[in-house]
């Protein structure tokens, strides 16, 4: 039987959707009115907003995210999507083009977004789910495997 009830394969729950969205938009406005100094932490999990361009649009697209420091200037980030059998818009978006902005508190950054595989996958893996558990119980939900992205200073 799939892990998958009550929903087809590949099929996101449209109020998860609609939850996300709304959340995201008033912590996105949160942090930018606040120059990062509200919303920087979401249930104490810090908390950066990235920007991606749509795939599709080619519109600016920005999303809170928590995120692991990985020294270097690196950020890790875990397309989790709350364990939703698809991937999340802006992980779309960044593989479609891996060039981003990064604001965290007043500070924007240009970067690079690299989907990371294999043993380093797993080294930042274990980091993600050591420091925010439920990343594991997403893991649990969904058929897909959860990527892993690192942000780097663009060279």
């Amino acid at each position: 039987m799939s892990k998958m009830t009550n929903r087809s394969e590949g099929q996101e729950s449209s109020g998860f959707h609609i939850a996300m969205k709304v959340l995201g938009t008033l912590h996105r406005w949160l942090y930018r009115a606040s120059g990062g100094k509200l919303g920087k932490t979401f249930f104490g999990s810090p908390i950066l907003l990235l920007t991606t361009t749509g795939r599709n649009t080619g519109r600016s697209r920005t999303w809170p995210l928590t995120y692991l420091h990985d020294g270097g200037g690196r950020f890790v980030v875990s397309a989790a999507y709350g364990g939703q059998p698809k991937h999340p818009a802006w992980y779309l978006n960044l593989r479609a083009n891996p060039h981003v902005a990064v604001q965290l508190g007043e500070h924007t950054r240009a970067m690079i977004a690299e989907v990371v595989e294999g043993d380093e996958r797993a080294r930042l893996w274990s980091r993600l789910t050591e420091a925010y558990p439920a990343y594991a119980d997403y893991q649990r939900k969904t058929e897909r495997q959860i990527p892993v992205v690192v942000l780097r200073q663009e060279t």
